[in-house]
């Protein structure tokens, strides 16, 4: 006899409803069981901050213009962050899960570089 099941999650758990097969290969209404195979725990994905790094050379107009472009900021939020990269050497450009962040970090820096500005960008995880 042969068996087929149907999987999927439900409340966090993985659940299979077996198929009872009879010997013919038709259906076996009888057989139908469902039993609960594991317990799957989520888990919240870990988060990373771009920041803006300061330098000499870049404008504070340009740095105002990459974070209104790259990261919807307004312009006295732009400003305000643009200020503290100035002023402490580094801002906070947003919080992003690992795939985001790394998009965002590599199209500053390239956007940058492609306007003949030093202006970098890095991530670090949010702890």
């Amino acid at each position: 006899m042969s068996q087929r099941g149907v999987y999927f999650r439900y409340n966090e758990a993985k659940i299979c409803y077996s198929l009872g097969m009879s010997q013919d290969g038709n259906q076996d209404d009888n057989q139908t069981s469902t039993q609960v195979l594991e317990r799957v725990k989520t888990q919240e994905p870990s988060l990373y901050k771009v920041l803006l790094l300061n330098d000499d050379y870049t404008p504070m107009d340009f740095v105002t213009h990459i974070l209104q472009k790259f990261f919807q900021k307004t312009k006295e939020e732009a400003e305000n962050i643009m200020l503290q990269v100035h002023k402490e050497g580094r801002g906070l450009a947003g919080v992003f899960n690992f795939e985001t962040a790394e998009t965002k970090m590599h199209i500053v820096n390239t956007y940058a570089q492609q306007n003949k500005h030093p202006l970098q960008s890095i991530i670090e995880k949010e702890s």
